[in-house]
């Protein structure tokens, strides 16, 4: 069963997938790379944010030297109260994903907080104090085994791939070990957190905002690209993509199978998120299926892929309210971003 018919075009998506590989190139080197003006790029890029279909964003990875800590939430709810709940939560700063969705939980929440004790605040000081809310279950995750928010776009050629990365310097980032990374500053954050809502965000509109001079922007930028000190989310808006519907899959792995399994599994192309978690199963899966009826031939490829894996549970989602910081309306479009919390 198709949730919804409307997809976004060729052209659209090439466009997607090239900001993806090159989040703030200008829009005369897309254009050598698209073969497209500069000018219809960037009035084509207007009219699908504008239009809610899609968007560029920014979300810090790390706060200091330390990374960040995510977890899953499941809500149970009032009846009649889970999409109340859902919008609630949605807006608040720490909730990068807001899911209602079939199985035991009305609700999944995926939570990103500096540490466990900020993580504690916000479920035992907001989320369990929610009148719609009834139970919360909390999956600490141990390991993030991918790049969240990354998308299996793949609609220009590789030579465009190539031409674009040579160009522009791409996504290409030189990962050190964790010890090795630079803190990141209060000033990073702050420019971070205006580029939650627009990626594209110009160096001199973020120099007025954050206080600074351009050339401080820029370096900082780069800085952090090269650390990893941000994670960078283009996506066309889900219901429009080709892929509506949204799945988390549960399953055990022994560990010492859980190293090769998550390699394997992390080439799929529909597995967006892969985690290792605390509770009562070690991983789970977060993916984006064209129909309902695919997740049983995913799951089944799951297991091929990882013959040691066990699927525990499986949840679909209704409805999708906030994908990283964007908020998404009933009819899928994004409405607005909240910003994220620069501070612990």
């Amino acid at each position: 069963m198709h949730t919804r018919e409307s997809v976004l075009g060729e052209s659209d998506l090439a466009l997607i997938h090239a900001l993806q590989i090159a989040p703030r190139a200008s829009w005369t080197q897309l254009s050598g790379v698209l073969a497209v003006s500069p000018d219809t790029l960037a009035r084509r890029w207007e009219a699908l944010t504008a239009g809610g279909y899609a968007w560029s964003s920014m979300l810090a990875a790390r706060r200091g030297t330390e990374a960040t800590l995510y977890a899953w939430v499941e809500l149970e709810c009032v009846a009649g109260a889970a999409e109340t709940t859902a919008t609630e939560v949605a807006g608040d700063p720490y909730t990068l994903g807001v899911h209602q969705v079939t199985g035991d939980a009305d609700l999944i929440l995926l939570v990103n907080c500096p540490d466990l004790y900020a993580l504690d605040g916000y479920l035992a000081g907001r989320v369990r104090r929610l009148p719609g809310v009834l139970r919360a279950r909390t999956q600490v995750v141990t390991q993030l085994h991918n790049r969240p928010y990354r998308s299996r776009i793949e609609q220009l050629t590789p030579g465009q791939v190539q031409h674009l990365t040579e160009i522009t310097g791409g996504d290409r980032r030189t990962r050190s070990p964790a010890r090795a990374y630079p803190p990141v500053t209060e000033l990073d954050q702050r420019i971070v957190a205006e580029l939650a809502g627009d990626a594209r965000r110009s160096a001199a509109e973020l120099a007025r905002q954050c206080g600074t001079s351009e050339s401080t922007v820029r370096r900082r930028l780069d800085a952090l690209g090269a650390a990893g000190g941000f994670h960078h989310h283009c996506l066309p808006a889900p219901r429009f993509s080709g892929r509506p519907v949204w799945a988390l899959v549960t399953a055990d792995v022994p560990p010492l199978d859980v190293t090769e399994s998550v390699v394997s599994l992390g080439r799929l192309r529909q597995t967006r998120v892969v985690t290792s978690v605390t509770g009562p199963h070690n991983l789970a899966l977060a993916m984006w299926l064209r129909t309902v009826e695919e997740l049983h031939d995913v799951t089944a490829a799951l297991v091929r892929a990882a013959p040691a894996l066990r699927i525990t549970g499986t949840a679909v989602s209704l409805r999708t309210h906030k994908i990283g910081a964007q908020v998404l309306g009933p009819d899928g479009r994004r409405t607005h971003h909240i910003r994220p919390a620069t501070t612990p």
